[in-house]
């Protein structure tokens, strides 16, 4: 258990020198809802109309239930040898470097920051389509519903990239307070938006459409696919695990922090669930075979138009925030390792003063203009060349399952608690790590397989 002390000047601190912790099992619930609900939450019900009104809603279940089962293994590596006295692993690059040592933490690192990458991807193309839709939006609501309202969303790409690479040379742009608390309003506004809205519509339409099969599909093939990059989109919403210990590291002791975060992530996920649950089946049952992938941009919906304007504002400005929130860890990955490598490089390490009219000064560096640029640059781009959000929700959903959530938590779990090989418990968890392996492997194939079809027809 932390032992407190008090500083000179009064301020109590944790056993590791910090200023005490504060966070308790609400203030823990809260982070964790934030941390899941996202963009995600609009594809769940294209989700749920590829794998019909059984396997939609048991495999939202499904996930959340092994979420919560990655939650167990990876809370317990907050502390290490010890998960109550043990000394505190801030991060999950930080566990994963203690327990499994420096090559699994380079796999973990390769893992975490294409992750990431692709996030920025996912952003620009979400943005882009919401900006269109409130042109469209507004033009449907001006000329009627059958006029012809298409935009491009390559200059909504091109705009967001031009504020991304104005903000990404911000000094620690991803650190400011409000910054989060914006994104967790915009975040609960534009999802309980479309709630709102597919409520309303099966209301309105006095019935429940879909079908045990989910929507119909050309050939059996076909339906594989779909289904297979449903379970990806699905994946993307639920897990956390790159911010579960940062979580874990608010939180006060005693109780030990990891039971506070079992009992936080069991009432999380049984309240994200039944949310999730809302959202994708009234989705599916408003719209049935002509559920789009995207509730809020795929005009199912026309009328309140300035409700549909009002979410998909609140999109645009949530990843304007969040595309910082994680390309910044990237951008600071790379350029610690690039000062380390070459000391002594000007372009590298040398910082000059800047000042703009009714500014304050600030310091730009070379390379740190060059590289973010260019970062910001190559996922505009490759979000250009692949505008597709369901497909590329599911690649990174699939992309991140396994090896984040499940994979690295079940390693440090053997680890930690000394399982030996053949074991109950090993051949348990190796089975559940297999399993979910498989599901990451499909996710993965069936998203692919929508990017090439979706690209060269």
């Amino acid at each position: 258990m932390a032992v407190k002390h008090e500083q000179e000047n009064g301020l109590l601190l944790d056993d590791d020198g910090r200023t005490r912790r504060t966070g308790t099992l609400w203030s823990c619930i809260a982070h964790i809802i934030t941390a899941v609900i996202g963009s995600g939450v609009l594809s769940l019900a294209w989700s749920v109309a590829q794998l019909g009104w059984i396997a939609g809603p048991i495999a939202m279940l499904c996930f959340a239930i092994v979420t919560y089962a990655s939650v167990v293994l990876l809370s317990g590596c907050y502390r290490c040898p010890d998960p109550v006295t043990g000394t505190r692993n801030y991060s999950y690059m930080d566990a994963v470097r203690v327990n499994l040592g420096k090559t699994q933490t380079c796999l973990c690192g390769m893992f975490q920051y294409l992750y990431m990458y692709g996030i920025g991807i996912a952003y620009v193309i979400t943005t882009s389509t919401c900006m269109s839709a409130i042109r469209r939006s507004n033009c449907y609501h001006e000329k009627g519903h059958a006029a012809p309202c298409e935009h491009k969303d390559i200059p909504n790409m091109l705009m967001f990239g031009a504020v991304q690479i104005v903000a990404s040379q911000i000094p620690d742009f991803h650190s400011i307070k409000w910054l989060s608390v914006i994104a967790a309003i915009m975040s609960f506004a534009y999802s309980f938006t479309g709630f709102g809205l597919g409520f309303a519509e099966v209301i309105g339409n006095g019935m429940i459409k879909g079908s045990i099969a989910g929507v119909p599909a050309s050939t059996r093939t076909k339906k594989l696919w779909l289904a297979f990059q449903a379970l990806g989109d699905i994946a993307y919403s639920y897990p956390y695990a790159l911010v579960l210990l940062e979580i874990q590291d608010t939180l006060k002791s005693p109780p030990p922090e990891n039971k506070t975060m079992k009992k936080a992530s069991m009432i999380a996920m049984i309240l994200t669930t039944f949310f999730y649950l809302c959202c994708g089946c009234f989705g599916y049952a408003a719209f049935g075979n002509n559920t789009p992938g995207n509730l809020l941009t795929g005009f199912g919906f026309y009328e309140p138009y300035w409700l549909i304007d009002f979410a998909n504002a609140c999109v645009v400005l949530h990843l304007v925030g969040g595309y910082q929130l994680f390309s910044q860890p990237v951008f600071e990955f790379v350029e610690r390792w690039f000062s380390e490598k070459f000391p002594s490089n000007g372009f590298v390490i040398k910082f000059y003063n800047f000042k703009l009219p009714l500014l304050p000064c600030f310091q730009i560096n070379l390379f740190r203009i060059c590289f973010r640029t260019a970062y910001v640059v190559s996922t505009t781009a490759i979000a250009a060349v692949f505008p597709y959000f369901n497909q590329v929700l599911g690649l990174l959903g699939a992309l991140n399952f396994w090896p984040l959530a499940i994979y690295f938590p079940v390693e440090m779990y053997f680890v930690q608690n000394k399982i030996e090989a053949w074991t109950r418990k090993w051949i348990l968890l190796r089975t559940f790590s297999l399993v979910c392996l498989l599901v990451s492997i499909v996710g993965l194939i069936g998203s692919i397989e929508g990017i090439i079809r979706a690209k060269f027809g």
